[in-house]
């Protein structure tokens, strides 16, 4: 699965913990759904840095799609709540 983080570029994170990943996904969109804008940012940042930290920067010459999008780390509540679908920003691979 590829993972577009905006302003940083895409990550390869078919080999993480997926189930960690779609933990550190849904702590997000449940702040989000309780109108936390603290809490959204501290639960993006874990996303982020899960992302970066474990997945693999993808060439910038890709030319396929990410299948996933997560928002800037500094981004508003607004701006997160426009990216969430209905699982989250990540599908849940199961």
């Amino acid at each position: 699965m590829i993972i577009r983080i905006m302003g940083e570029g895409q990550f390869d994170v078919a080999d993480v913990d997926h189930k960690l990943l779609q933990t550190y996904d849904n702590q997000v969109e449940d702040a989000v759904n309780v109108g936390n804008e603290e809490a959204a940012r501290n639960a993006l940042n874990s996303l982020h840095d899960y992302v970066v930290g474990h997945g693999k920067p993808v060439s910038d010459d890709f030319l396929g799609t990410s299948e996933a999008v997560v928002p800037f780390v500094d981004a508003t509540l607004e701006e997160i709540t426009e990216l969430l679908t209905g699982e989250g920003f990540i599908p849940d691979p199961a």
